[in-house]
């Protein structure tokens, strides 16, 4: 594991002084995927005899001295709803689990550019709807720091391969909380940027106004080098904001002195005591590094999980219409008819929680519903937003805890997806309002981690990794790793 303790920097020296090559980090990789992953399940595919013989190639750079890309050599892992070109996209779902794509997804694309190297596609909740990655359709993955545990979702083989040493980086995919909420149960670090900073071309779609690409580190300075390479505007993409990404590195200044920060306290009721103390002993920590902070109210916070479910079901019925058997992935055997076509291709390939959301959305939006459901959840979306841009009119970040109870046992809540998804109240305002987020380790609670979530405003992300960055170098929860 010690090289996996080291900063993507030190890595990145080591590599320039000849002390390292990219062939000994990528077999690193595999070799604590062989030792680890039969345990936790974090990948669906390996990249293995691909990843070795980019390995390869990089060393040849290395040994001429070439210029190097932002992420060389690294080893990352990608959720499996990112499409890779010749190399199986499945979503989580038996639907795709034959999809060999084409062309790469944008972010992939700048992996390349930045010259990652790619290991795998990683284990998620079917189509990304699900809080625990019980809903993997292939098998699920295990919280690293207790194995009994659900490591949290969607982007729960994201998040648990990178806390286990299985990936130097990943990247995952933030709908209402799936890379934060995972993050905070695994113990690392998951960045949920700006929406529209980073091109969702070629993410496979849930819900298209909320999806936001994004990376899990094991610190935030590597978060900010991994938003370095992918942040920015996408011509393929209509909702990518042409905006300029800033050096994000130069913002990792610690200084905190005379920040300003909300501390809802919405953010605060009915979270675990002990979530709530060690948030507590956050922020006490922050005021010691020059922050100001006071409570604050969001009003509309009750309401967001209703209005979430509603718009991000009736998003994922439109979106899903498109897996019908005839062009894409799976297709039924001896169909009678087209519409039995469509039928039997989405009741086989279709996991139990994506068939309730279609339906959820389908209802939703069908004729003499679609006023009093969806419209209303939009206007409720509004008000949601309109508390945050009040909020930021006088302060320069919002924080509470990410999730409101650590890791919960696996199996504990299958049965009763209300209580599921309860577990993303903290997190989903957030995605509703379009603004960035990150989760920070900031203690446990009995061995299990906790996560700060640091809020800030839109395209901020640099005030919010400066924050976290200030935290994090006072503290060392982000230095402690499960006992595998």
């Amino acid at each position: 594991m010690a090289l996996f303790d080291m900063r993507l920097q030190e890595i990145h020296n080591r590599l320039h002084s000849k002390e390292l090559s990219v062939s000994d980090l990528v077999s690193e990789a595999f070799a604590n995927i062989r030792e680890y992953d039969g345990k936790i399940g974090a990948y669906l595919t390996l990249n293995e005899e691909g990843a070795r013989a980019e390995a390869s190639r990089l060393d040849a750079k290395l040994a001429k001295g070439e210029a190097r890309g932002l992420l060389f050599g690294l080893p990352v892992g990608v959720k499996d709803n990112m499409v890779t070109e010749g190399l199986l996209t499945t979503c989580g779902s038996q639907f795709l689990k034959n999809y060999d794509p084409i062309y790469d997804a944008t972010v992939v694309t700048k992996l390349k550019e930045a010259e990652a190297v790619t290991i795998g596609k990683l284990n998620m909740d079917e189509f990304a709807m699900g809080g625990s990655n019980e809903n993997s359709s292939f098998h699920p993955v295990r919280n690293p720091w207790d194995v009994s545990r659900v490591p949290g979702g969607s982007s729960g083989g994201s998040a648990a391969a990178v806390a286990a040493g299985e990936a130097f980086f990943t990247l995952g995919s933030d709908t209402g909380g799936s890379i934060r909420q995972p993050a905070s149960y695994c113990g690392v670090v998951g960045l949920k940027p700006t929406y529209g900073r980073v091109s969702r071309y070629g993410l496979v779609a849930f819900a298209s106004s909320l999806d936001q690409i994004g990376p899990i580190t094991k610190n935030v300075e590597d978060a900010a080098y991994v938003l370095q390479a992918i942040a920015g505007h996408d011509p393929k993409d209509s909702t990518s904001a042409d905006v300029g990404v800033p050096d994000y590195l130069s913002a990792l200044t610690r200084d905190i002195s005379g920040l300003r920060i909300a501390v809802p306290k919405e953010y605060l009721d009915g979270v675990d005591p002990q979530v709530k103390a060690s948030v507590m002993e956050a922020l006490r920590m922050l005021e010691s590094l020059g922050a100001v902070w006071e409570e604050v109210s969001l009003p509309h916070t009750e309401y967001a999980v209703a209005a979430y479910y509603l718009l991000a079901s009736s998003e994922a019925s439109s979106n899903l219409s498109r897996f019908d058997g005839v062009r894409y992935g799976v297709r039924a055997d001896h169909a009678g008819s087209l519409l039995d076509l469509y039928y039997d291709s989405r009741s086989q390939g279709f996991g139990p929680e994506v068939k309730r959301r279609i339906m959820l959305g389908t209802y939703a939006l069908s004729s003499g519903y679609y006023d009093a459901y969806y419209l209303k959840a939009q206007k409720v979306r509004t008000l949601i937003k309109q508390d945050f841009d009040q909020t930021f009119a006088n302060y320069d970040v919002i924080i509470g805890p990410t999730a409101p109870t650590t890791a919960f046992p696996l199996g504990s809540q299958v049965d009763d997806p209300l209580t599921m998804y309860l577990n993303d109240i903290l997190t989903i305002p957030v995605s509703l309002a379009g603004v960035p987020a990150v989760s920070v380790p900031c203690g446990f609670a009995e061995g299990l981690p906790v996560g700060l979530q640091i809020i800030g405003k839109p395209f901020d992300e640099s005030t919010i990794l400066r924050v976290a960055h200030a935290f994090e170098a006072s503290t060392d929860h982000h230095k402690q790793r499960p006992a595998l």
